[in-house]
């Protein structure tokens, strides 16, 4: 049985990475504060069964960490402060939280006896590169990373990921310790939260908004339905060809523009409102579409479910439990 740690466990992709990792049989240590992640009844029964032990820690208190043990297979850094309002509400605690976590768990792996430190990072690191047009779409893992306007507070959780993805790159380089990066492209799914754009639609549609404001019309998104980026991510952490390496994950085949999305949801809720266009966020990227060749090539990995069928599933799942 393989012993992991998943840092942000209560949080959408914690969770789900956490459901499939005691599905497997593996040995959990899962630590969340709640700060972003959920704390129901879902959550609760993975932290109960068998092999499973839950810790509430604050990561960016370095005391924290003399709870966490050693001797772990694998270290997922999930923790984070994520979602596009936290971005502009509070820019300093988003920088703040996910840098201390970051370094102050780096600084625990170099001496617990662990093996492999996974961190995962986002396609808003290079969101910048492509909306100044200096990189191609599909983008690869090697496209140069900017932050085109440091006063721009949604440059916040970039500007985390980008200094994250640095301390874990040098940190293992230095200290001769593994590391993979997972850079997630648009992944979605239940228990999403209500701070990301299909969430937000959904729940919108449920709620008969009328006119249906939608922001950026055009803008083109690829989406991954949950279930896809797990699995590849637990692929990538038991695969050792790709040690230092960053991985993008994602589903370049489900492309779509926003106003292409609102009616696909509209339509699930059986709603028929009146759009109303607003011109995108500042800062906000007009189309992020994934290279995933190393994703296909050396996991072998390819995603399986279409946006429509994870659509509805995510429907499903907010239709009963919004």
């Amino acid at each position: 049985m393989k012993k992991v740690l998943v840092t942000g466990a209560a949080g959408f992709l914690g969770y789900h990475l956490s459901l499939r990792l005691h599905q497997a049989g593996y040995e959990l240590t899962l630590c969340d504060n709640f700060t972003r992640g959920k704390k129901d009844s879902s959550f609760d029964r993975i932290c109960e069964q068998k092999g499973a032990r839950f810790l509430d820690l604050d990561l960016t208190n370095q005391k924290s960490f003399q709870e966490l043990g050693n001797s772990y297979d694998a270290v997922y850094h999930l923790a984070a402060i994520n979602g596009t309002r936290f971005f502009y509400e509070k820019p300093d605690q988003v920088l703040r939280t996910n840098l201390l976590s970051t370094i102050y768990l780096l600084d625990w792996f170099k001496n617990s006896r662990s093996k492999k430190f996974i961190f995962t990072s986002s396609s808003e690191t290079y969101a910048g590169t492509i909306e100044l047009k200096e990189g191609p779409l599909p983008t690869p893992e090697k496209v140069p990373l900017c932050i085109p306007d440091i006063f721009n507070p949604r440059f916040s959780y970039a500007g985390s990921k980008i200094a994250g993805e640095l301390l874990v790159v040098h940190y293992g380089r230095q200290q001769n310790f593994a590391t993979q990066i997972v850079r997630y492209h648009n992944v979605y799914g239940p228990r999403m939260g209500k701070e990301h754009v299909i969430p937000q639609f959904i729940l919108r549609a449920l709620a008969k908004e009328d006119p249906f404001k939608i922001f950026g019309q055009h803008h083109k998104r690829s989406f991954c339905y949950v279930s896809d980026a797990i699995e590849a991510t637990i692929q990538l952490a038991e695969c050792d060809r790709l040690i230092g390496e960053i991985v993008h994950i994602g589903n370049p085949k489900e492309e779509i523009e926003m106003i292409e999305l609102a009616e696909k949801i509209c339509k699930l809720a059986q709603w028929q409102p009146k759009f109303e266009i607003h011109p995108a966020p500042e800062g906000s990227v007009s189309r992020r579409l994934p290279d995933t060749r190393k994703m296909e090539e050396e996991l072998h990995f390819k995603p399986q479910i279409d946006l429509t069928t994870g659509l509805n599933k995510t429907y499903e799942w907010y239709l009963k439990n919004s």
